[in-house]
């Protein structure tokens, strides 16, 4: 059974402030033609640590909030993008490889990826109004992705995040 604890709600609340605060500008990584922002570490290890519908909430809801306050021209693709992102992951991680949690992070990462990429792609072609706007973007989505996905899986799994947040009662991060 899949109760609402307060453990579980304190830890979404916690992660989804963290992804709200990464995606200040003044905490990204300036780069030609723009910026990276790390939200997605935060995304992906919500992801890897709570359950779906927590993992989903997290990661739209958050990067939602982060955009409405800093940059609000993409927050509903965030609100979409970042949610499926999320979800997927996570029932990577929770269901399909129950069994396997590193192996569904890791897939559940390359398949939360795909989504990101995809997702602002086509949300940049549709708010900018060319495919041109959103292929430039492209290999810096690229790289966000991969080292937010990178540095969240470092964490869960080498710096042993999950088996801390498992030790503090947080019963959605897989065995």
């Amino acid at each position: 059974m899949n109760k609402i604890t307060v453990k579980k709600l304190v830890t979404a609340a916690l992660l989804m402030g963290m992804t709200v605060i990464m995606s200040m500008s003044t905490l990204s990584i300036p780069v030609p033609g723009g910026h990276l922002y790390l939200n997605d570490a935060i995304i992906v290890t919500a992801a890897v640590l709570l359950g779906p519908g927590y993992a989903a909430a997290v990661g739209g809801l958050g990067a939602f909030l982060g955009d409405l306050l800093f940059y609000p021209a993409p927050m509903f693709v965030s609100l979409v993008t970042h949610g499926i992102e999320a979800l997927v992951i996570s029932l990577f991680v929770h269901v399909f490889f129950k069994k396997k949690p590193v192996l569904g992070s890791i897939l559940g990462a390359l398949a939360g990826l795909v989504i990101t990429v995809a997702g602002y792609t086509f949300g940049r072609a549709f708010i900018y109004g060319t495919p041109e706007a959103a292929l430039l973007k492209l290999p810096y989505q690229i790289l966000q992705g991969a080292a937010g996905s990178a540095i969240a899986l470092i964490l869960c799994w080498p710096l042993r995040l999950v088996a801390l947040y498992r030790r503090i009662g947080g019963e959605d991060a897989s065995a």
